[in-house]
């Protein structure tokens, strides 16, 4: 028998003992029907996933969302965002409570394999790292020991922080959150030295402290997390969509293609990489049952990767990201978009 892999409160085989798996089918046909994309977010992370005091939405994970919806719905505005916690992510997509989870979650093989997902590409290549007070006096991580530290359960980082404590022959004691907000309280209180989580997450959640100068980042990164959205196993032509929507925003950076110039690029370029993108010739769109202009639409939403990286995460917001590994291949980067053709 197939032994189950426990992920936070979900597993493989509770998914298909209760029914809960989605069957393969026709998401693209659901969602044409209902007219909303349901799209799973984080529960509240700046910068990647937030809801403002009118419940409207923004953010990097926010952005792809309404990029699909842009491509397959013709109108950006048509997505219902479901927040999901660390435990309740990966249920809400399998349940088939989500058409699609864009949720800084991190790409893993048991996440593929075992819950039945597929992750259609990586849109931040991450790592994790450690928060601490400055007035701690810690400049490493190798400092923790005996340290009190909050982390989120059912993520990979609780694995990770397990690893490499009992690496580095090094004890600690969790403090159990069940979202970024729960742990940003617990951190401020005092109740834990340290607060884990993938990097990115933690200068989100740094800028909005209301004193970011007396916290720190500690300089060590202790794993890989490629994060990315996620579809359910099956259904594979509702991936493929997904994919190529994420793809053609790396692609327009890379040809230089704004939610500034698209319109004039649309009629006017001469690179045939970028007339198959905008639609102009060939049709790729009605390879995976779109028109001819679903790249176009899902560019011109928030703009290109870089557009959507500088706006919401890039170095001159509060989060303050550098690119990094994020940068486009052609920059030393990661960023590299399969062809258009």
């Amino acid at each position: 028998m197939k032994k189950s892999v426990f992920f936070g409160t979900v597993t493989a085989a509770a998914l298909m003992a209760s029914g809960a798996m989605a069957a393969e089918g026709d998401t693209l046909k659901e969602v044409k029907a209902r007219g909303v994309l349901n799209c799973g977010v984080n529960t509240g992370l700046v910068g990647f996933a937030a809801p403002d005091a009118n419940g409207n939405w923004s953010g990097f994970d926010v952005a792809f969302c309404k990029a699909v919806a842009a491509a397959v719905l013709g109108d950006q505005t048509k997505v219902k965002f479901v927040p999901t916690t660390g435990q309740t992510r990966f249920t809400a997509l399998s349940s088939g409570e989500v058409d699609l989870l864009a949720r800084n979650s991190t790409w893993t093989f048991q996440r593929d394999t075992d819950l039945k997902l597929d992750f259609i590409g990586v849109n931040y290549y991450d790592g994790q790292g450690f928060m601490v007070r400055k007035d701690l006096g810690v400049s490493s991580a190798k400092e923790l020991e005996g340290a009190t530290i909050c982390i989120q359960t059912g993520t990979t980082t609780e694995l990770n922080l397990a690893d490499y404590f009992k690496a580095n022959n090094m004890t600690y004691q969790p403090v159990n959150i069940d979202s970024n907000a729960e742990g940003e309280q617990q951190y401020m209180a005092g109740a834990c030295d340290a607060y884990t989580t993938d990097a990115s997450g933690l200068a989100a959640t740094r800028a909005a402290f209301a004193d970011p100068e007396n916290h720190i980042i500690l300089p060590e990164i202790i794993s890989k997390e490629p994060l990315g959205p996620a579809v359910r196993h099956g259904d594979n032509n509702w991936g493929d969509i997904n994919r190529w929507v994420l793809y053609a925003l790396i692609a327009a950076e890379e040809y230089g293609v704004t939610s500034a110039n698209i319109e004039e690029l649309a009629k006017s370029s001469q690179n045939p990489e970028v007339q198959r993108l905008l639609g102009t010739t060939d049709n790729l769109g009605g390879m995976i049952g779109l028109d001819a202009d679903w790249a176009k639409r899902a560019i011109a939403a928030n703009g290109n990767y870089g557009e959507i990286f500088a706006a919401t995460i890039g170095e001159q917001t509060p989060i303050g990201l550098a690119r990094g590994l994020n940068a486009q291949w052609t920059q030393g980067g990661l960023m590299y978009a399969m062809p258009f053709r």
